[in-house]
């Protein structure tokens, strides 16, 4: 039997019309290595079970419209949400200026990035796992709200974090080429290899771009797996979502 699902919510100063959650891996009907709200079509999940998934969390979440779920292929690309003429773009982040239109990224390890400005009129969702980061999909996504950065806000949802996620020389040498001051995200556990942290990666993404409040970053997807589908511990798992709207008046 399903019990309600497993939501966070964002702990971040965002106006009163804009709404933001990110889902664990509880509360839904999945089973197996999906268990339980696994919301991903594209990781070999009974069709039945994730369309329920999706369902239930739009009952509970009270969400205003089926969320605009992406292809995500890391990469840089946005897309406007609420004038997307595709159910299922090819692209990592979404936006919108139009109330009751719901931006969403799925993760399990990568990091889910939530904006929004001050004034509660545009919101943003981006997936950002490091391929995703290194090619500037936070810079794409601040791009596309045509705000100041010192009118936005991010919250970092759930993701890998800077204690589990190893990585090679090739994933180093892509942030510290292009922003020196990155390889303070690194640290070496043997030669090649390196434990790096992709929340502080965005955190001085985001800085370069002039975004300085920047809220969340305290969780792990692969040590917590009670809460958290993590691909890098399990291979064959769900994914979980992060989602933001602005409220319809």
């Amino acid at each position: 039997m399903s019990t309600e699902p497993g939501i966070i919510i964002p702990d971040w100063p965002a106006p009163a019309m804009v709404r933001a959650i990110s889902t664990t891996r509880r509360g839904g009907f999945s089973q197996g290595p999906y268990n339980s709200l696994n919301l991903a079509l594209h990781v070999e999940d009974d069709a039945a079970q994730v369309a329920s998934n999706r369902q239930h969390l739009k009952t509970h979440a009270s969400l205003p419209a089926e969320p605009l779920w992406l292809e995500q292929v890391h990469g840089d690309r946005v897309v406007d949400a609420s004038q997307c003429s595709t159910s299922t773009p090819a692209c990592d982040a979404s936006f919108s200026d139009q109330p009751g239109v719901v931006c969403a990224v799925m993760t399990a390890d990568c990091l889910p990035v939530l904006i929004c400005d001050r004034q509660g009129e545009r919101v943003a969702a981006a997936h950002a796992g490091w391929r995703g980061l290194a090619a500037g999909v936070i810079e794409s996504s601040v791009g596309a709200l045509q705000r100041p950065p010192q009118d936005l806000l991010v919250w970092l949802g759930p993701a890998i974090g800077p204690k589990a996620f190893e990585v090679g020389d090739e994933v180093r040498t892509a942030f510290v080429s292009d922003m020196p001051g990155a390889a303070s995200a690194f640290r070496e556990t043997r030669a090649g290899h390196y434990l790096a942290d992709l929340y502080q990666l965005a955190r001085l993404r985001l800085l370069r771009l002039g975004v300085e409040d920047v809220y969340g970053g305290g969780y792990c997807t692969f040590t917590d797996a009670d809460q958290f589908f993590s691909f890098r511990r399990d291979g064959k798992t769900g994914r979980q979502a992060s989602l933001i709207w602005l409220e319809k008046t």
